[in-house]
């Protein structure tokens, strides 16, 4: 009988760092450690947000600049203090904290004063102009906007861990095969042919194939639970956060 995935492909929790809400937590310190877990909490979520600025109408540069002051805001002004596990979605006190600062920034004319030459976080500012360039012109609301990139960091979050668990498993092979038919990507290969190049018949190809996706709904709903207050809002996030993959 074979092995289930989780036995197949598993790695130690501690190779995953901690998402959402239990870094904001850590985050909220004054400690080395705390600055640390924000700048990686940021990290791996300003796309959103400087998709969000962009579609506000600011240039590249302004965009960056003001992303980048927001995460300072949240630091240096300990405004991560004020998110509550028990107050809601994490990504909607990042938007709502977002909206106030860009409402206070208007009343300021100078990049300078909004500490438009401290780097907090790296950016890639030409990547991210790329990648914004690359979205719907016809979206005109920019939380819609916001929403569908939280959704693909999201997803993002959720590949990177099933690439890391198959690496760990010494799997790199299969999951790059694999991956293709867990994205539903056009032009990918048969099953007969991932058989050929992995040596499986193709009844195995179409389980690991099975195990994969049921390994992705659940990493997937993993990183949706970090991001809210209760358990019972996992489906309501799940199915939002569907949608705004599927516009």
């Amino acid at each position: 009988m074979a092995r289930s995935f989780q036995s197949e492909c598993s790695a130690p929790p501690e190779q995953f760092p901690p998402t959402a809400w239990s870094v904001v937590l850590l985050a909220k310190g004054s400690s080395q450690q705390s600055s640390d877990a924000l700048a990686g909490l940021c990290q791996a979520y300003w796309y959103p947000l400087y998709a969000f600025v962009r579609r506000q109408g600011y240039s590249p540069h302004d965009a960056e600049d003001l992303t980048q002051s927001f995460f300072i805001h949240l630091l240096e002004q300990h405004r991560i203090g004020r998110a509550e596990r028990e107050k809601g979605r994490f990504r909607s006190f990042l938007l709502a904290s977002l909206r106030n600062f860009l409402a206070d920034q208007r009343d300021k004319a100078s990049a300078q004063k909004r500490g438009g030459a401290v780097a907090f976080i790296s950016l890639d500012a030409q990547a991210a102009d790329e990648r914004y360039h690359l979205e719907p012109q016809d979206e005109r609301d920019p939380e819609v906007l916001f929403e569908r990139q939280w959704a693909l960091t999201v997803l993002d979050r959720v590949l990177l861990r099933l690439e890391t668990e198959y690496a760990a498993a010494g799997r790199s092979d299969r999951f790059k095969l694999l991956q293709p038919h867990l994205l539903g990507e056009e032009q990918t290969l048969e099953y007969a042919e991932i058989g050929r190049q992995l040596n499986m018949s193709v009844a195995a190809v179409k389980m690991a194939v099975m195990r994969l996706r049921m390994r992705s709904r659940e990493l997937f709903h993993a990183e949706i639970a970090n991001t809210v207050a209760q358990e019972s809002e996992v489906a309501q996030e799940v199915q939002r956060l569907s949608a705004a993959l599927a516009r």
